[in-house]
């Protein structure tokens, strides 16, 4: 039952991931055809007491396709020939993504263009409009 930190304030119980092993594809010889190496990883993010609400939503919105309907977040790993260097590399992406999740965007504040800034985009429309007008057929 160990925590695993995501920030200073959030960490998530360990007891919450769910891990399943199956085969990998890839190289590996004959050894992959006997070894349960590959990780999937699964958080229940819907139902999980540790995240608040607004990392929640903002999770949702980086998962993507990786977040089932239900609210569950499946990761799998199966690049390395290890099975324990899969686990590892499964939960550090998992650490990764939470922790962008955590992250609260800035908001944006709408500017407008100065009237110098207007101003140099007109002459410089108005300098291109010329060049390719000159550029026409030579009329006497």
């Amino acid at each position: 039952m160990a925590a695993i930190p995501i920030t200073r304030s959030i960490s998530i119980d360990s007891d919450e991931l769910q891990e399943s092993f199956t085969r990998a594809g890839g190289p590996g010889g004959q050894h992959v055809n006997t070894t349960d190496s590959a990780v999937l990883l699964r958080f229940d993010v819907a139902n999980s007491p540790s995240l608040p609400d607004a990392v929640k939503n903002r999770l949702a919105v980086l998962a993507g396709s990786r977040l089932t309907r239900e609210g569950v977040l499946v990761l799998r790993s199966e690049g390395a020939r290890s099975q324990l260097l899969n686990r590892q590399e499964v939960r550090e992406r998992l650490i990764a993504l939470l922790r962008e999740a955590t992250i609260v965007p800035k908001r944006r504040r709408p500017t407008k263009p100065s009237k110098a800034a207007k101003a140099k985009r007109l002459d410089g429309k108005t300098k291109r409009s010329t060049v390719k007008s000159l550029r026409g057929k030579v009329t006497d």
